[in-house]
């Protein structure tokens, strides 16, 4: 029998030698004739604001604020574009389909990424991110482009963002942490029936009368879980180009117990809106303050100093009682002087307990957050009615709900 063995190393030889030989195909298209290029929106300075994504996810004015923009020249005539954008610890896959119409035009597309809103919901710390856009033209890829962007914690709102001299306005983002959704609300309702401060929770059903007694049942409830002032508003946003400020989160006023200015302001429109109230958030520079309306139409218009609830700590005052129940003489005067002289004489005689000594004292709290702004407030209607002056702002959050939705 013939040896076949150098016949097949023959064969062998010459398939390697024209596998060698065989030239890749070329490129249909010229990566430095297509000049594709993806960009990020310069407005925010390499930083992606997971706050503003969550706000605006179903905003019609998402568009008004374009995050990526692509950009390319026709190849040929009828050219078939597809971006994709690569996943990441924020978003999906993401992929974007266009026809080119005309070989050598310029075309830009500003991609919706599909961004994982739970991910962005639970980001607590700020960090970076590789997003990756590659680009196909009739199904062959041309080109890859990468964009490291840094991301915000949720709790960090954009005020204004600087570009090309320009200033941009974000204030009203504040409505975004106004969560009237968040499910402790519905235990804190509970806890306000059983307070007995008002008798049916009602919204806008009664008299404007009824409608202050709720807003007191919600003023003593943050006075007996002992809300107090809390000033944390710096972040670690390296950009020279963004004023912007931390703000708690809901659920995380009611665990701390602490809230600055804005803190409270949207913790108390929270509820006030799950109530069926019409809260509105005051900004003025440095400052912010809560107000309502006391019938539907919007006639008439309440405020409140929110921070007030400070000034008396009432989970701290019962730690001191003694075995009768009686404040020692150091948290007495810590009281005494929001009390008229009837009710301290009565406390004094022991004809009150410390129960009517809070209902006392969070009533006359009560009275001076109500008057405390005002003079401000009538100083600044002009300002708070003119759109172009964007350190003050007047902000309906039933009106901006169309607009900016609550990260949940």
């Amino acid at each position: 029998m013939p040896n076949r063995r150098p016949i097949a190393i023959i064969l062998l030889a010459a398939t390697l030698l024209a596998a060698s030989c065989r030239q890749p195909s070329p490129k249909a298209y010229d990566p430095r004739q297509v000049a594709f290029s993806a960009a990020y929106n310069p407005l925010f300075d390499g930083q992606l604001y997971t706050s503003m994504i969550l706000a605006l996810g179903n905003s019609s004015i998402k568009d008004r604020y374009p995050m990526f923009t692509v950009s390319l020249t026709s190849p040929a005539d009828g050219a078939v574009l597809r971006v994709v954008v690569d996943s990441s610890a924020l978003n999906y896959v993401t992929t974007v389909q266009e026809v080119l119409p005309r070989r050598g035009a310029a075309y830009s597309f500003q991609p919706a990424v599909k961004w994982k809103y739970g991910a962005l919901r639970a980001m607590r710390t700020p960090g970076s991110v590789d997003l990756t856009f590659t680009l196909y033209i009739n199904d062959e890829q041309v080109d890859v482009k990468n964009l490291r962007l840094g991301y915000r914690p949720v709790g960090e709102c954009p005020l204004s963002l600087v570009h090309d001299g320009h200033t941009t306005d974000f204030r009203w983002l504040f409505a975004a942490y106004v969560n009237e959704e968040h499910p402790q609300i519905e235990q804190i309702l509970t806890d306000i029936m059983e307070q007995a401060t008002v008798s049916r929770i009602s919204g806008y059903q009664g008299s404007a009368d009824d409608v202050r007694a709720q807003v007191f049942a919600v003023w003593y409830y943050a006075l007996a879980r002992g809300i107090t002032y809390s000033s944390i508003t710096c972040t670690s946003n390296p950009s020279t180009r963004a004023n912007v400020q931390h703000i708690r989160l809901f659920d995380e006023v009611w665990a701390t117990r602490q809230a600055n200015c804005v803190d409270a302001c949207v913790f108390f429109a929270s509820i006030l809106r799950r109530m069926g109230l019409k809260p509105v958030i005051f900004v003025e520079p440095c400052h912010a303050y809560l107000g309502y309306y006391t019938d539907k139409n919007r006639r008439d218009l309440q405020l409140l100093e929110t921070t007030i609830t400070s000034w008396v700590n009432f989970p701290q005052l019962e730690r001191t009682l003694d075995s009768e129940g009686r404040l020692p003489e150091a948290s007495w005067s810590k009281v005494r002087r929001y009390l008229s002289a009837a009710d301290a004489a009565a406390y004094e005689e022991g004809r009150i307990g410390f129960e009517e000594v809070k209902r006392a004292v969070a009533a006359s709290l009560f009275e001076k957050a109500s008057e405390y702004d005002r003079e401000t407030y009538q100083a600044n209607r002009a300002n708070f009615a003119d759109t172009t002056v964007i350190n003050y702002q007047q902000l309906d959050i039933e009106q901006l709900r169309t607009l900016v939705q609550p990260i949940n």
